[in-house]
Parts: C-alpha cells; sequence; structure tokens
C-alpha cells in the first residue's frame, strides 16, 4: 500500500518514509515534492527479499534512491551492478540505429547479408535487421515463452534451426509482433560480423565509452570456456554485483550470474550500476551536449514503428504508449533480476529502476505513474 505523506515534509522526514531507502544527489539536494513523489511509489517494490537502486533524471538534474540489500549484508548503492535483462535490448537498437545513420549498414538489409551462414536458408533470407529490432520477423523459438524448454543451442545449431525455418500466416516477416530474445541474438551476430570484432567490443568501443559507461559491461570470453560458453563477468565487477533473488526470497545463481539457451560469446545478458544507467538515460533524453550523432540515433530507435493490438507502438526494442504522455519504455524480466527505463522524451523526463528480485513486473507500473508526476511537478 503506498505511504501517505503530507504534501509539506522535510527531506530528512521523507527519506525516513522510504524505509531502509537512502536519497543520493549527484548536484543538489532533492525537492521535497521530487523525494515525495518517489516515496509513494517505490514501497510497492520492496515487498520481498533484496533491494532497488533508482535514478530520476528531470529538469537537467539526476537523483538516485537505493533502498533494501544487495545480499545478506551489504545495502544496495548506486554503484552496484544489476543484470539489466532485455533492458540490456535498449543498447544494442542505439548500436544499430547508429551504425544505420553511419552508412555502415542499412536497417532494412537482410540480416543473411551479414550472418552468410543464413544464405543457404529459405525464409530467413527475407527477415531485415528492422524486422528484428522490433519483433515482427516472424522468428521465434520455443524457448523465447513460457513454458521454456530446456533445450540449448550452440553457434551451429542457431544457425540450422533458423535455416530449417519456415513462414506462415501467424509468422509472416513485417506482418505481426512476437517477442523475440533469438531475434536479438541474431542482431549480435549481425554487428559482429558487420564490425569484425566481438559484439563485447562492438558495444564498448561504439557505445559505453564515448558515453563514459566505465561500470557497463557484457560478459568477456573465458579461459574455461567449455564451462562458461557465453563468457563471463570478470571477478573485479562480479565483486559489485549484487545477489539475484527469486520472488520467494530464495537465492539464484551468485552475483553476475549469466543465464539463456544460446552457449555461444556475445549473448549472455548486460551489467551496469544505476550511476551508469542515469548517464545512459539522460543520452536518451538528448541532454549530452557532446553526443549528438549517438543520441539522435537513439531517438531514432525510440521512434514507433508498428502498432500492436494491446494498444502500444513498437520501437526498435522499445515500446511507445500514447496517452496524455507519449511514455517510451522497456522492462526487462528474469528469474533472479527485474529493471525499467522509462523516458518522456518532450518532458525531458526519464526513470530507471534496478532490482535483484525476479518477476518484479510492477516496476513498470511504477515507473510509468513516477515519470508523469515529476513532469507535472
Amino acid at each position: 500500500m503506498p505511504i501517505r505523506i503530507p504534501r509539506r515534509l522535510t527531506a530528512a522526514v521523507l527519506i525516513g518514509a522510504l524505509a531502509m531507502c537512502l536519497v543520493v544527489t549527484s548536484r543538489a539536494r532533492p525537492h521535497d515534492d521530487l523525494a515525495e513523489i518517489v516515496a509513494r511509489k517505490i514501497p510497492a517494490l520492496l515487498e520481498g527479499p533484496g533491494g532497488i537502486a533508482v535514478a530520476v533524471r528531470t529538469s537537467g538534474r539526476t537523483w538516485f534512491f537505493n533502498c533494501g540489500m544487495a545480499d545478506h549484508a551489504r545495502r544496495i548503492t548506486s554503484d552496484m551492478l544489476f543484470n539489466l535483462g532485455s533492458v540490456g535490448k535498449v543498447f544494442d537498437t542505439a548500436l544499430l540505429a547508429l551504425a544505420d545513420q553511419q552508412g555502415a549498414l542499412s536497417l532494412d538489409d537482410p540480416v543473411a547479408k551479414h550472418v552468410v551462414e543464413l544464405q543457404q536458408g529459405g525464409d530467413v533470407r527475407r527477415i531485415t535487421l528492422r524486422q528484428l529490432a522490433t519483433h515482427t520477423s516472424g522468428i521465434v523459438l520455443p524457448q523465447d515463452h513460457s513454458p521454456r524448454p530446456k533445450q540449448t543451442f550452440t553457434l551451429s545449431e542457431f544457425i540450422a534451426a533458423l535455416n530449417a525455418w519456415t513462414s506462415d500466416q501467424d509468422h509472416e516477416p513485417g506482418k505481426q509482433m512476437i517477442y523475440s530474445h533469438a531475434g536479438f541474438m541474431l542482431i549480435h551476430l549481425a554487428l559482429e560480423r558487420r564490425f569484425g570484432v566481438p559484439f563485447d567490443e562492438v558495444m564498448t568501443q561504439r557505445l559505453l565509452k564515448p558515453l563514459g559507461l566505465r561500470s557497463t559491461l557484457l560478459p568477456t570470453a573465458s579461459a574455461a570456456a567449455e564451462l562458461n560458453p557465453r563468457g563471463e563477468i570478470p571477478e573485479a565487477f562480479a565483486r559489485r554485483a549484487v545477489q539475484g533473488y527469486a520472488d520467494d526470497g530464495t537465492t539464484i545463481g551468485g552475483p553476475g550470474d549469466l543465464q539463456g539457451y544460446f552457449h555461444w560469446p556475445g549473448t549472455g545478458q548486460m551489467y551496469a550500476p544505476a550511476r551508469d544507467m542515469a548517464m545512459f538515460l539522460a543520452a536518451n533524453l538528448g541532454e549530452l551536449p557532446d553526443q549528438a550523432a549517438l543520441q539522435a540515433a537513439m531517438r531514432r530507435a525510440q521512434q514507433g514503428v508498428f502498432q500492436t493490438p494491446k494498444g502500444f507502438y513498437q520501437a526498435l526494442a522499445w515500446e511507445l504508449r500514447k496517452t496524455d504522455e507519449t511514455i517510451v519504455d522497456k522492462y526487462g524480466g528474469m528469474n533472479n533480476a527485474s529493471a525499467y527505463i522509462g523516458l518522456l522524451p518532450e518532458r525531458k523526463v526519464g526513470i530507471v529502476i534496478l532490482g535483484n528480485r525476479g518477476g518484479s513486473t510492477a516496476m513498470s507500473e511504477v515507473g510509468r505513474g513516477i515519470m508523469p508526476a515529476l513532469a507535472r511537478r
């Protein structure tokens, strides 16, 4: 139940009302009304183990709210690393839109132009990069949706499955939206083939370094590749990662845990702290003065492409909800992590919520409630 707080309260009282939360400012003390807005919504996400890290961007400033525990001994901080899950897809599409903008490839290229093993396939040859990025390719594997079978894929097995794929009236490229993790693994392959380096290097050199995201990373190649086929989070970063919990409080994996049914480098999840995500948030709002080209690509990635039966518009990984305020957002959920990023682009307002408990789908509702309230303050 939301906490009821009188409108005129000091920041100190509001911090107390957040119950196990610490407010950290990046440039100035938070206004009482800003802290009140967050305080009214955040308790809904703290019913269970673990905690959350929140970054709020408004009026050209950033505030951080850290709540709960990273594990049995450590409190959440803005510098701890969280598994982003599918929020990592909006990083992928920023790369893709930038490559299109710079002429390195076209969003309308068939993916088989870059992943040449697919040129011997059937219907997969008709699928474009844009369709993969908007979940409209028609390609979906049983593992993409619950209940997920236990079968996993090596790269050669994945390529063989795609070459054997055939479209039908419910899986026609460009004609429907079906959420597909497999489609984004194919984007990873296309980008690393186009630029001739592993996907984590493409991401680091073309996006993370220019934005100064020093603690955001993808898994790197492991010396024990047979044990860690997706790669691994380097030990120095894994020590800063939170413990992941199921929604019933049981621990799942360890800090820096990687999951998935793809077993080759470039398929592991991205890890990031709230502090880096605040910079990524500012870039997506177009507020970094020295990153005009990259921010233009990000804005292109946010444009709606396909209207879904549920009423929202699918963009390049992002989703658009057009009500009184146009909300652009993305949720990512795993069995031991949850993440949300949301924007009101025209108002220059945004929020990131990172959690170390699985199944916290309420993040989307909370984020969509906080942003309009911030815009009205």
